[in-house]
């Protein structure tokens, strides 16, 4: 952990000038919603003494701290760039970038028009359990989950062999669609228990208007590679779209072993 917390050279003097690794959060450094292994934050300590490194993940920096940081030690220290919310939220070295708001967008009246619609479906819907949480707005996007977020971890584990099979998160999404055509959202199924709904454009890639303006700050660099390691990189998925940008270099794991296995090939680690 002393590697992870140690002096990083500045980002214009890394030795693979010019280069980002953004990471996905959930199947990509972690499992889903569990803690950061040291091992994980031993290498990302490592790869961030050649390039700058970053996070992309759609939950909210708070659970970005717990999952990523450590009581002592925040996130926002561990990476370079800290896109929570896809970037809604956002932090470079330490300090906080331009922020944008979901209300602000939709409006209030239409937010809570899909608000209702939303607990009402989830109301209705016959799955095994229902927790606790089912729909968290966050800066960015609102997060919705069948089960709720309350769920246990083995909870999460046995709904996602469900969803999988009865098609639960699709067919929900779908009649979102139906409701509310006219209101430029995009979803996006993630994690094992939830998906997103959010400003069509506000998807990860949102994050990448951050890595360009990059260029223009005092001190700061063009990066003319970005690297992208996600799990979800299937279409539906939260990272197809970052994914297949013409802008990233994608690459799609299966588990932190292999985002490992990747990084340590392509920077000769």
């Amino acid at each position: 952990m002393a590697l992870a917390a140690s002096v990083v050279p500045a980002l214009a003097d890394r030795p693979v000038k010019n280069t980002i690794c953004l990471f996905d959060v959930d199947g990509t450094l972690t499992a889903a919603r569990r803690p950061v292994s040291p091992r994980m934050l031993q290498l990302l300590s490592e790869l961030r003494h050649k390039v700058a490194i970053g996070f992309v993940g759609g939950s909210d920096l708070a659970k970005q701290q717990e999952q990523l940081g450590t009581p002592a030690i925040a996130v926002t220290t561990l990476f370079d760039f800290c896109f929570a919310e896809n970037g809604l939220t956002a932090y470079r070295l330490g300090v906080p970038l331009a922020s944008h708001s979901f209300i602000k967008y939709v409006g209030e009246d239409k937010y809570k028009r899909l608000v209702s619609f939303l607990l009402k479906y989830i109301a209705d819907l016959d799955v095994p359990i229902k927790r606790g949480t089912f729909v968290e707005f966050r800066n960015g996007m609102v997060n919705v989950s069948p089960i709720g977020r309350n769920a246990s971890v083995e909870e999460r584990n046995e709904y996602e062999k469900y969803d999988l099979q009865h098609k639960i998160r699709e067919k929900f999404v779908q009649a979102i669609k139906n409701e509310f055509p006219d209101l430029g959202l995009t979803y996006s199924i993630g994690g094992q228990i939830s998906f997103d709904v959010f400003p069509t454009g506000w998807d990860k890639t949102y994050c990448l208007q951050h890595v360009e303006n990059e260029r223009k700050l005092p001190g700061g660099v063009e990066y003319t590679k970005i690297h992208f390691f996600g799990d979800k990189t299937y279409k539906g998925g939260n990272d197809y779209e970052i994914y297949e940008d013409p802008r990233t270099v994608g690459h799609s794991v299966k588990s932190p072993d292999d985002t490992e296995r990747i990084v340590r090939e392509l920077f000769d680690m």
